[in-house]
């Protein structure tokens, strides 16, 4: 329920560097003068030159090294995709930073069907995903997933101007729309409502990273009107190598923490961590405060700041900057535009030259459904009219900004539920039984329907409101993305009505 509690975990890094944060998950250097650091070819790892086609690429021929920023702040959420690329790059010779550059997997992303307009040209929309594969080394940590997870999902938006940022966290329990998606094996799946992190395994059902980011990219689209113009993903087993070169991280639990399913024990108090015990700190959710996902994006990104700060301070031996590097790298999957080391280092450097005030991290503002469906104790659905607004503000380059955020925080202590909302029915088809079904639809999603009856014929589905109940439209047409709404002074008082048109689809069918 929406007053619940969450207790926040800290992380910090200790006596090597300053503190810093990630996202939801499943159950999701600095050379000191610029030089160039000497590696030992022993340590190069062979060419992938094995890779199936239309699965990646390996650049070859780019040679040169990269300024470190002198600048200290990292962004918080791709601490471990962009902000590393900033830190380290400039203490590499040629022919590693070579073998770096094509650890990357870059992969051609085919969304197919109506995208959102771009209403912003020349600002930055970036989809980044936490991804579980569940496959080789990760099988361990989930048990008959035969599909590609997504355990982290934001989407950092960079303003036209570069003058600003702001990143968006989506809980991998948000109650979304899922339209229609290409599986591996090349069919159709149904358009239906569930979590949101289930659009990658969709796409992922064969392991094909490129359809799993086309489905991501098409479901985020599709809930939130924003064009997303750049993908990125991180694996869990990058994630944990660049713990380890680091030589772990430090946290500090306020409780023990026990659970089988991240495969983790730990007792209360600070403590560093590494491997899979820095792994399963990040995944942890069921045996940590409310159990919910939104406790486990806090701790995340309390972690992966740590991390950040922590890599800006310590890597300045080429060893140490070697192991990292190559764990970062090789964890990362990119669009085809963002596939290398010197185009991740350009978007991250933009990000990083951004005023660390004007610099925003927030999660969607959300409720647990349960509010509106009682039986429902496991997700959250998006807030509206807020999470509308933020959506429209991000894509009309609008800044949201410290204020913006906390007027954000205020509205989320009173939500307008979907319970709340009570809504007419009318059948606009000229099919029988059309106004049911899509009645029976808006109580599954929690609302209360007043009534069922026909209307004139209608080409298009309209939802009309009276003056006193916008805010309660708002909530409708959230979760039936697509349809429009506007005020009517002939509207009858108490409740909004829809009117349902041969363009209606039940449960996006």
């Amino acid at each position: 329920m929406h007053d619940r509690k969450t207790h926040q975990q800290t992380a910090r890094q200790g006596a090597d560097g300053a503190p810093g944060s990630s996202s939801p998950t499943g159950d999701g250097s600095r050379a000191p003068d610029g030089s160039h650091a000497s590696v030992p070819r022993s340590r190069r790892k062979p060419s992938r030159s094995d890779r199936p086609a239309g699965e990646g690429s390996r650049k070859a021929g780019r040679t040169g090294t990269l300024r470190i920023t002198r600048r200290g702040r990292i962004l918080a959420w791709t601490g471990g995709v962009l902000g590393i690329l900033v830190l380290a790059t400039a203490g590499v010779g040629a022919w590693v930073y070579q073998e770096l550059d094509g650890n990357i997997r870059g992969v051609d992303i085919d969304v197919d069907g109506d995208r959102p307009a771009n209403l912003s040209p020349g600002s930055k929309n970036v989809l980044v995903v936490g991804s579980d594969s569940r496959a080789g080394a990760n099988a361990k940590y989930g048990k008959d997933l035969t599909t590609m997870q997504s355990d982290t999902l934001m989407v950092l938006h960079i303003a036209a101007n570069r003058k600003w940022a702001t990143a968006v966290s989506f809980p991998r329990d948000s109650w979304v729309q899922i339209p229609a998606c290409t599986r591996g094996n090349g069919s159709k799946s149904s358009p239906h409502h569930f979590k949101i992190n289930e659009a990658f395994s969709i796409g992922g059902d064969s392991g094909d990273i490129r359809k799993a980011a086309a489905c991501t990219i098409k479901t985020v689209e599709k809930n939130t009107g924003l064009r997303i113009d750049h993908f990125t993903s991180v694996d869990f087993q990058g994630f944990k190598g660049m713990v380890n070169a680091l030589g772990g991280i430090e946290v500090c639990p306020e409780h023990a923490i026990h659970d089988k399913k991240a495969h983790l024990d730990m007792e209360a108090g600070c403590q560093n961590v590494r491997d899979e015990k820095a792994l399963g700190y990040v995944r942890t959710r069921y045996s940590v405060g409310d159990g919910s996902d939104l406790g486990r994006i806090g701790r995340q990104q309390e972690f992966m700041k740590a991390l950040g700060a922590k890599a800006q301070s310590k890597l300045t031996s080429p060893g140490e900057l070697y192991d990292f590097l190559k764990a970062a790298t090789e964890s990362i999957t990119t669009d085809k535009d963002l596939d290398g080391i010197k185009p991740l280092y350009d978007l991250a450097s933009t990000v990083q030259d951004i005023p660390s005030d004007r610099l925003t991290f927030l999660t969607v503002p959300n409720y647990y459904r349960e509010a509106d469906v009682p039986t429902d104790k496991a997700n959250v659905v998006w807030q509206y009219p807020q999470a509308g607004g933020l959506f429209s503000d991000l894509a009309h380059d609008r800044e949201i900004g410290a204020a913006g955020k906390k007027k954000l925080a205020e509205a989320a202590k009173n939500p307008v539920t979907a319970r709340s909302v009570q809504v007419r029915v009318l059948n606009g088809t000229g099919t029988p039984g059309r106004a049911a079904a899509a009645a029976e639809q808006l109580r599954k999603f929690g609302f209360t329907v007043i009534g069922t009856g026909n209307a004139p014929a209608t080409d298009k589905t309209t939802l009309t409101y009276p003056a006193a109940l916008k805010d309660r439209s708002a909530v409708v047409t959230g979760r039936l993305p697509g349809i429009k709404a506007k005020e009517s002074a002939d509207a009858a008082p108490g409740a909004v009505t829809l009117t349902i048109g041969p363009d209606f689809a039940v449960d996006g069918r």
